[in-house]
């Protein structure tokens, strides 16, 4: 799980009523981040600050939102948070914490008027540890959702998941995925569709969005409903240029478990955290990460409950089985 990688912290909230929520992410004192977006549907904030031309060095938390572009001012609570803490850029004058932020749109489940705030992202940050992350509906994967060529209706319940993976050496890549996506979400071994969209709203049986999408069929309503929300973290000592070749390759995670991903109605990003431990061949990392994004995409939507009116896969009959333990 993330908090594998030593230093990492993190603590969610979430509503039920509204069916949102925010994750954040804190990060130890000189962690170094980079980005990759291939989502035409992202929302986002200070990624810019992730850009190797940018002139803050550090990442000090990273912020996971629901609530649409709205979700995006609930950094705001991360910000006091820290800089109540003396955490942050130092300016001279205060510290200004550099807190990338992506949100997802759950506004078609559950209140549309509820969104994550600055006062529940600042609880999620007390509400931080380095201990066992929960997973499932939880956090800014509260109102994640699947599948949705059909209408959000014939879609399913997602969530948040977690994994990592370690080289012998004690290299280590741990990943948290928020999986919202447009597409379903496949076994990457076997290829088996695990949660999608579903041929009609009362059964559990599974559509094949790849499939209806080759037959011709494109989605139903409003589009632009949809991200998975990717932090990767290692032990790795990089450079702001490498921590974003990191996530490039991490995205290859998702590439094996959505099926379609990136598409124009996605929002799909990685950010990657560095927290200098030690020395790592990036290309040893990458091969971890994308395992480790994979991982936790079927982590994200096996440990994820019904809400909202929508099953999740445990409540699919024939497809329950127990739930892996999560790797370190």
């Amino acid at each position: 799980m993330l908090t594998a990688i030593s230093g990492i912290q993190v603590g969610h909230t979430g509503d039920p009523t509204g069916c949102t929520g925010c994750t954040v992410i804190l990060c130890p004192e000189g962690t170094v981040g980079g980005v990759d977006i291939r989502g035409g549907a992202s929302g986002t904030r200070e990624m810019d600050a992730l850009s190797p031309a940018h002139l803050v060095p550090h990442v000090h938390a990273v912020l996971l939102a629901g609530g649409s572009a709205f979700g995006l001012d609930a950094a705001a609570g991360v910000m006091r948070y820290l800089e109540e803490r003396g955490v942050g850029f130092d300016v001279g004058v205060t510290h200004v914490p550099i807190v990338p932020t992506a949100i997802l749109f759950d506004l078609r489940l559950g209140d549309p008027r509820i969104r994550p705030t600055p006062e529940m992202a600042y609880t999620a940050c007390e509400k931080a540890s380095a201990g066992t992350v929960e997973e499932g509906s939880v956090g800014a994967g509260t109102g994640a959702t699947v599948g949705k060529i059909l209408g959000i209706a014939h879609g399913m319940k997602s969530g948040l998941g977690t994994a990592g993976r370690t080289f012998q050496d004690g290299l280590s890549v741990a990943a948290l995925a928020v999986v919202n996506a447009f597409g379903d979400v496949r076994d990457p071994v076997t290829g088996t569709l695990l949660a999608g969209a579903r041929l009609a709203a009362d059964r559990p049986e599974l559509a094949d969005t790849a499939a209806l999408m080759r037959q011709g069929a494109l989605p139903r309503g409003y589009r632009g409903q949809n991200t998975t929300l990717v932090a990767v973290a290692t032990n790795a000592r990089l450079s702001k240029q490498q921590a974003s070749r990191l996530a490039q390759a991490a995205h290859h995670g998702l590439i094996a478990t959505i099926s379609p991903v990136h598409t124009t109605v996605d929002g799909d990003l990685v950010i990657a955290l560095a927290t200098g431990q030690m020395d790592g061949d990036l290309n040893r990392l990458g091969i971890l990460a994308a395992g480790a994004v994979a991982d936790a995409v079927v982590r994200a939507v096996k440990t994820a409950t019904s809400l909202g009116g929508l099953p999740a896969w445990r409540d699919l009959p024939g497809l329950v089985a127990k739930v892996p333990a999560s790797k370190p």
